[in-house]
């Protein structure tokens, strides 16, 4: 996971990853990139491809082309997806700091938190267990405040 690194310093990232791959670099993936770098929400391939058309109007980047960007970046761990079931995913950066989400079944909201007591009993369980974590992602389903009523 990429912690709190700059915009800049992720994308020397995806370029030194591109590289290492053999690949070539394409503006395309930057710009998948980039749009999820400046999301203030989880953001779906949809969401992506319209913020690209948005900003990016001379660029002819297909729906086709944002999925594959899309897998790319995840494959190589810049960003990360929360699935919806048929419903697809939703995508944000692996730039921000370890936390967990509330989502809404109803709506799709995503509520991201952070608690240390929770982290710390993971870690006991796992010693309990003589396991070592590598990473984890908590998701917990419900309903949001604003569907409730």
């Amino acid at each position: 996971m990429l912690n709190e690194n700059t915009n800049e310093e992720i994308i020397d990232e995806l370029k030194k990853i591109v590289k290492q791959k053999g690949l070539k670099y394409t503006e395309q993936r930057e710009i998948v990139l980039s749009i999820l770098l400046h999301a203030k929400e989880h953001l779906t391939a949809e969401e992506v491809y319209n913020e690209i058309k948005k900003r990016y109007s001379d660029s002819n980047i297909g729906i086709a082309t944002v999925y594959r960007a899309l897998s790319f970046l995840e494959e190589v761990d810049l960003i990360a997806s929360i699935t919806f079931g048929t419903d697809g995913k939703k995508y944000e950066t692996n730039s921000k700091s370890h936390h967990d989400h509330l989502i809404c079944t109803s709506c799709g909201k995503i509520i991201e938190f952070m608690d240390d007591e929770i982290e710390k009993r993971q870690d006991k369980i796992a010693k309990k267990n003589k396991f070592k974590i590598s990473s984890h992602s908590m998701q917990l389903y419900g309903i949001c405040e604003a569907c409730q009523e």
